[in-house]
């Protein structure tokens, strides 16, 4: 899959389902996790002149994005997330 413009493919993290001293958490006590990993990043969105401004995300990277931002699609046996460069608050 590769997106265009300024966009990134980005796999989910998986929740965690154990506390750090190895309790079992319920399903309401896990915390949606707002982060992924980039598996596929876009060639750039384009300038009003026409040049293409580059990314600044990578593949590989550990990215925290917004809650509500992508769209979420399965591509080979696999939940991503398709969204723009701006959705993405950080890379960890």
């Amino acid at each position: 899959m590769r997106p265009l413009a300024d966009r990134v493919v980005i796999e989910r993290a998986v929740k965690e389902e154990t506390s750090k001293g190895g309790i079992v958490l319920p399903d309401r006590a896990q915390k949606d996790l707002l982060r992924g990993k980039i598996v596929e990043v876009g060639p750039g969105a384009r300038s009003a002149s026409g040049d293409v401004i580059p990314m600044a995300l990578e593949v590989g990277d550990d990215v925290l994005y917004t809650m509500y931002a992508g769209t979420e699609v399965e591509y080979n046996g696999v939940q991503v997330l398709i969204m723009r460069e701006s959705d993405v608050l950080a890379v960890i």
